[in-house]
């Protein structure tokens, strides 16, 4: 049985369109993944931001309340 050099051919072809796709694929996938990530460190910084905020604010009314007990 003789090999089909065409059809060998074309899949060959096929495939490497295949993989163009896929590549493709992973890219934007990949570009997705980094945005996410950006995202991601965004809300951790904006979170540690409150957290240190209400730890201020928490400590200011802390020594107000103590300070006003003493002066009572």
């Amino acid at each position: 049985m003789p090999i089909d050099v065409e059809m060998l051919k074309s899949e060959r072809d096929q495939l490497k369109a295949d993989l163009r796709e896929l590549e493709t694929a992973l890219r934007r996938t990949e570009a997705e993944l980094k945005n996410q990530r950006q995202q991601e460190l965004r809300t951790k910084r904006e979170i540690e931001a409150l957290s240190t905020l209400i730890e201020l604010s928490e400590n200011r009314q802390a020594t107000e309340d103590e300070g006003g007990e003493k002066t009572e």
